[in-house]
This record gives structure tokens, sequence and C-alpha cells, in this order.
């Protein structure tokens, strides 16, 4: 429930802050929209003007095209009304942000997505002292708990080589802004001194080839990629693929794999037939939302999309201020 001087409170059209007449990610057009990131649930079509990141701006245009957008360094600030304003890396993506909103030396800080972990194709997470934290909570149990995403990565390099043997390639299905990237990135650096004898492409679904171009002119180091269309993969090739995406016959004999979070528990590998799960996550994982909130200071926690109950009460059993926003948007 809002508050007299709340800096942030729930409309319908999304999370709005009053005192700068904006709002952040919203799901209906408005005036003015403070982007965390490009996500298509956080970053919609409609609004009459864009806030954003320097280095998210291009996957906004790649994914909304021209527009009036007005973009901002990390850690600079600039006012909309009685708001002074300002991104904060939030390492969930390329150019992904929190937003620190500050009026009459009450600061609140709206994480968007985050994640902690180290990931070469972005920039880190960077802890924001606050007043109040709105914070995501997609993975908020307890039994979500990363293992070090290298060794992931090492997983999938092991069964390329077992689908080498077999005469298959390796059909990763993997998110196509964020997920495939950092695959990608994480590869680069793994698969010469642990598997040479692989092939040294990597082939790409058409549908994940523009975010990694965007990805490449912003300065991140990728393996060679080639799309489908260009040649049949050989054994052991790597193919990533967006999830749902239909693989030509092209492809060859494949086995199948799913890198997300949702990996961590075997049923929805299950689900969907995956032959191998790998647990890759580009949120936070339920240490790394509880260190967060510690670090940032607030005494008051505002959860969205996500676990938020259980996040919630453990919150106040901790003797915190938490509470929840029903929002639109979908997490992982």
């Amino acid at each position: 429930m809002a508050r007299p001087n709340d800096l942030v409170v729930l409309k319908p059209e999304g999370l709005y802050c009053p005192a700068g007449d904006f709002y952040i990610d919203p799901w209906r057009p408005v005036e003015h929209a403070v982007i965390t990131h490009g996500h298509s649930d956080h970053a919609r079509r409609g609004m009459a003007r864009y806030y954003s990141t320097r280095s998210g701006l291009p996957i906004l245009q790649w994914r909304l095209g021209q527009q009036e957008y007005c973009d901002y360094a990390y850690g600079e600030r600039f006012e909309l009304g009685d708001a002074r304003v300002s991104f904060h890396s939030a390492g969930h993506v390329l150019g992904s942000a929190q937003v620190r909103i500050e009026v009459a030396n009450d600061v609140w800080v709206v994480s968007g997505d985050y994640k902690r972990q180290a990931d070469p194709s972005c920039e880190p997470f960077e802890s924001v002292p606050c007043d109040t934290f709105i914070t995501e909570a997609t993975f908020a149990l307890p039994i979500y708990q990363w293992p070090d995403t290298p060794s992931e990565v090492r997983k999938i390099i092991h069964w390329q080589q077992r689908c080498q043997a077999v005469g298959k390639s390796a059909l990763l299905y993997a998110y196509g802004l964020g997920k495939a990237q950092r695959v990608l990135a994480e590869w680069a650096l793994l698969q010469p001194a642990l598997a040479p004898e692989l092939p040294q492409t990597v082939y790409l679904h058409t549908a994940a080839w523009p975010g990694v171009q965007v990805y490449a002119h912003a300065g991140c180091n990728f393996p060679n990629v080639a799309t489908l269309a260009h040649a049949k993969p050989a054994a052991g090739s790597l193919i990533i693929a967006p999830p749902g995406a239909a693989i030509a016959k092209a492809a060859g004999e494949v086995s199948t794999g799913f890198a997300s979070g949702w990996m961590q528990l075997r049923g929805p590998r299950r689900r969907d037939n995956y032959e191998c799960g790998f647990v890759i996550s580009d949120h936070a994982d339920w240490n790394d939302l509880l260190r967060t909130i510690e670090q940032s200071g607030a005494q008051r926690v505002i959860a969205t999309h996500g676990n938020t109950d259980a996040l919630i009460r453990y919150l106040r059993e901790s003797g915190l201020d938490a509470s929840s926003f029903k929002t639109e948007f979908s997490g992982d």
C-alpha cells in the first residue's frame, strides 16, 4: 500500500515516481519511461520518450526501433521534475541498470533485474545504498543457489565432446538477449584450452544473430559465429537458439540442452524433454538477493515479480519493513 511521500508508487501503467512524473519500465504507454534494460517485459513500445543507459541504448534501438531516446552514463545524475535520477549497473545484461531516485534526501533504488555473478559479456553489479529498495524476486527461494558459471560452461563443452563422439551437434536453447551472449563469451574463454578438437565455429539461430551482433559491436569477445544458413554444422558443434525456435533439418542430428536458472530443478528439464540442463541464470539467486538487500542498507524492501511471498516473510522475520508490488514483469 502506498504511503504519503513515497517516491515510487504502483499505478495501472507501471511503477510511477510522482516527484519526477516518470515511470520505470512501464507496461502501458506513458510520456516519460525510464528503462532498466532491453528485455521485452521491461522495454515496450509506445512511450513518448525513453531514458536509458548509454551502453543499453543500442539494445533499445534494436528492440524498439526509432524512438525519442535520452541516454546517460552510469552514475551520471539528471533531473526529472523534482527528482534526481541516476543509473547504476545491475549486472543483468549489457547496459542493464538499477534506477536511483533521490528527493529531499530520501533515496530509493529500483533494481530492475540483476545478478551478482561475474559475466564477461556485461558490466558488473554495483551496490547502491538507499533507504528503500525495490527488488526483483525471480528466484527468491533457498533452493536456488547458483553454481559457478565457468563450471557449467565446462559441462557444455564436455557435452559437445560426447555429441561429437556419436556424430551429433549440441543444440543449446538460451535466451537471445543476455544468456546466449554470456554463454558465447564464457565458451570463448574456456574452449581453446579445454577442447581444441571441437569445431571452432558456434552456430546461431537467425533469431539469436542480431543480439550477438549488438554485443560484438560493443566490444564483447566472442568465438567465430555463423548462422545455420551458412553451412551444416560438423559433429560436436555448438548451436545456440532461443527457446521454442524451430531448427531446420540442415542442423543434422542434435542433442538438446537448456541454459537457465530453472534447470536447478529436474522437473522443468523433464517437462520440456531436454537431454541436458545447465544452471546459468542472469538473475540473483537466494543468497545474492539477501546479500544485496543487506548491502543496500535499506530498512524498507518492496519485492516485485517472482517468489515475493517467501522473500517478504524472511525479511519481516529479520526485522525489515517488507511488502510487494504486483507487476507485469515476467522474470527469467
